[in-house]
């Protein structure tokens, strides 16, 4: 429990009975690599800290999937519009490798809202941070060639970005996997 309270800890901070309650509430939980962690034809009811491994939220576009975000150790993951809403989404969570995970569901997390004010402090903070990433990940589909949206990508999951499948990887930045193989190799097109 210590990397997930550690990561409350960068936010906020936690007091004896905020701790007691967050270590009550979340389970731990392992996906096995290719596990289907989300349905988009379920409402999703947990959100999972990742303590190790990477977990790949997609959708499905013409038939095909389209990589949405990628998410690893010490980063949060779930189906905002499900989770939060309480209704479907098109949203597909899936294991890219085994992973371990905090995990706590709505009930539990609403719990935690209603008796710490601290933790709205939390949401508020630690979504601030979220909103920038979406904005730069628009910018980057928007403004930018192919080969600066890998050079985007590879900058900004720097850390997993060589585990994640070339596929995924192709899809999450609207390119073709031939496109993609000519920009890691610096072939003009």
């Amino acid at each position: 429990m210590e990397q997930i309270l550690e990561h409350f800890s960068r936010y906020i901070k936690l007091s004896d009975e905020l701790t007691v309650e967050i270590t009550k509430r979340i389970q731990i939980r392992s996906f096995k690599k290719g596990e289907l962690v989300h349905d988009a034809e379920k409402v999703y009811n947990h959100s999972y800290f990742i303590q190790q491994g990477i977990l790949r939220t997609y959708f499905y576009k013409e038939g095909k999937e389209v990589s949405e975000y990628f998410c690893s150790n010490g980063e949060w993951t779930n189906s905002p519009r499900s989770f939060m809403q309480r209704r479907l989404d098109h949203y597909y969570i899936d294991a890219i490798e085994d992973t371990l995970v905090f995990g706590i569901d709505i009930g539990n997390l609403g719990y935690l809202f209603d008796h710490f004010p601290e933790m709205e402090r939390y949401a508020r903070l630690s979504m601030g941070s979220v909103f920038g990433q979406i904005l730069e990940r628009i910018e980057s589909m928007r403004f930018t060639t192919a080969k600066e949206k890998y050079e985007h990508f590879c900058s900004f999951y720097k850390a997993i970005y060589h585990r994640i499948p070339l596929g995924m990887v192709a899809s999450y930045l609207g390119i073709t996997q031939e496109t993609l193989s000519r920009v890691r190799a610096g072939k003009s097109f």
